[in-house]
């Protein structure tokens, strides 16, 4: 018995003697330990729970494994055999325990906080995946959430590094509360902006938008809490400030995408010079016209009786009402867009003069077809007035343009023809 205990009291005077190599043994050893933890964790406990979740529809979710919340927790586990097993060190000087302690709890912090930004992340990508998404997108909102979380972080790992109360230093954020205003200036705008927008359903994922100020013109791809992106038509990508889009105007063509019709509004223009009344053998040709025929034999009938109204000394063709050409035209047209296919007739459909110009007589064809596609209305669109074109000489109507160079040199050619013709004189 005496042997044994002389053996103990000689194993602590040798620790004594000799415990700052016992202490760096421990400290390796915690080390060692801590890093096999991490290990077993990521590589066999990991590997299982994503063995279960490849039994669900998450398993295989790109969204989730991207932002890998899970394994970023798995960085808690070494961090608190750390903290646990630095304590069970004997003779380790309390200071160097204390900063151990309060780095590993920052570490700590700092990993859940990460995260749960993280976790927010597939939260965002899960939401947008539902029918309803592009109408009340939550990001903005998940932003807010996040900077208060790492907000929150930073406090409580200043208060871990430092061993103080996270009260002792929100007391102080009183006095900061200017400097924060002013830090947090865009994004307590953006946030406002952000809820304005969402209430109001003002912008939605995938709008066509139009801004000419900040050259924006396409489609709304993301609506975040600082800022809107915009795909254009060039492919290009335009960052508009969320808080633009409530303090100046945008225009958002959602209306005419959920009505089902795109507006035509094109005017052709007429040769003045071109209109005039019309002759019997002009009407003869017009009434081969299918959709013509009806609506010239109701005209004559109208202006036959009005003319019958008429004076003997009034009979007179200047007197009379008689049709024209330019207004059988417009019948024409608004007769053509009510039959065709494409054509939304449940819709406004008008065919106009607008006053006449140094261009001409504008006739102007408004009407929406039944496809809101930008490709088939623009087909719709050429078509339409390919034929309205074609069909002009038919009426004896020319579409007016401004004189060419061939034009001038017509001219010209003219001009020449006619001074060498010779005179009585010669």
């Amino acid at each position: 018995m005496e042997h044994i205990t002389t053996s103990i009291d000689q194993l602590i005077q040798l620790y004594r003697e000799n415990h700052y190599v016992a202490n760096f043994a421990a400290l390796v050893f915690l080390t060692v330990l801590a890093t096999f933890a991490n290990f077993v964790v990521k590589r066999l406990l990991l590997r299982v729970i994503f063995k279960i979740l490849s039994l669900t529809k998450y398993g295989h979710d790109r969204d989730i494994m991207e932002h890998n919340v899970i394994a970023r927790l798995a960085n808690v586990v070494p961090a608190l055999i750390v903290i646990m097993g630095i304590s069970l060190i004997p003779d380790i000087p309390d200071q160097l325990n204390i900063i151990v302690r309060n780095v590993a709890s920052a570490f700590i912090i700092l990993t859940i906080a990460l995260a749960l930004g993280e976790a927010l992340v597939v939260a965002n990508a899960l939401y947008q995946r539902r029918p309803d998404a592009a109408n009340k997108p939550i990001k903005g909102y998940l932003q807010v959430i996040k900077i208060a979380i790492y907000v929150i972080a930073a406090i409580l790992i200043v208060a871990a590094l430092i061993d103080k109360s996270p009260l002792i230093l929100l007391s102080g954020l009183g006095a900061m509360a200017a400097v924060l205003m002013l830090v947090f200036q865009d994004t307590l705008l953006s946030l406002v902006a952000s809820v304005q927008i969402s209430s109001s359903d003002m912008v939605r994922v995938g709008d066509w938008i139009e801004m000419p100020e900040l050259r924006a013109d396409g489609n709304v791809i993301d609506v975040a809490l600082h800022t809107v992106k915009v795909q254009n038509w060039d492919k290009t990508i335009t960052t508009l400030p969320t808080r633009r889009l409530v303090s100046e105007p945008f225009k958002n063509w959602r209306g005419m995408q959920e009505s089902g019709g795109r507006r035509i509004k094109r005017a052709l223009y007429l040769d003045q010079n071109s209109i005039h009344f019309l002759k019997e053998d002009e009407k003869d040709h017009l009434r081969k016209f299918t959709l013509l025929s009806d609506y010239l034999d109701n005209k004559d009938k109208e202006l036959t009786q009005w003319n019958a109204k008429l004076d003997e000394n009034n009979h007179d063709p200047v007197n009379t009402r008689r049709l024209t050409n330019v207004g059988t035209f417009r019948a024409y047209v608004l007769r053509y867009l009510e039959s065709h296919d494409k054509i939304r007739s449940d819709m406004t459909m008008l065919v106009r003069q607008l006053a006449p110009g140094p261009d001409g007589l504008p006739l102007e064809i408004y009407c929406f077809t039944n496809t809101t596609a930008w490709a088939s209305y623009e087909d719709i669109q050429s078509d339409i007035f390919d034929h309205l074109y074609a069909v002009l000489p038919e009426f004896g109507l020319q579409a007016y343009q401004q004189p060419s160079g061939r034009d001038l040199q017509k001219i010209g050619f003219g001009i020449k023809a006619l001074e060498n013709i010779p005179t009585r004189a010669e």
